[in-house]
């Protein structure tokens, strides 16, 4: 359990990080810049620490999709950017996709 609620910090790293980089202006605010960056180094850290304990595909596929499901998500409410039915229905696809794999890791580790 304490191997997926690292892994749930590193998605929350991957997406501060991707939701700050409007704020970081092409990476000339410094602080913005600084907390982007620190983001994707905390998110990749915590990822080869779970690498060792779980399967690849399993973070893999959840930090990606529970990523992009997130910063979709995200923008919509923060930026104002608009999602069409198709976008949600991949979304939706995205979430579907990662349940599946981890419901059937197939028992390894």
């Amino acid at each position: 359990m304490k191997n997926y609620i690292a892994l749930f910090i590193a998605i929350g790293f991957e997406v501060l990080g991707t939701m700050l980089l409007p704020a970081t202006q092409n990476f000339t605010k410094l602080f913005p810049s600084s907390i982007s960056v620190l983001s994707y180094g905390l998110s990749i850290y915590l990822l080869a620490l779970l690498s060792q304990k779980l399967p690849l595909a399993i973070i893999y596929s959840s930090w990606a999709g529970l990523g992009v499901f997130s910063v979709a998500l995200l923008s919509y409410i923060f930026y104002k950017q608009t999602l069409s039915w198709q976008t949600i229905v991949g979304l939706f696809l995205i979430v579907t996709g990662v349940t599946i794999v981890n419901l059937y890791k197939g028992g390894a580790y």
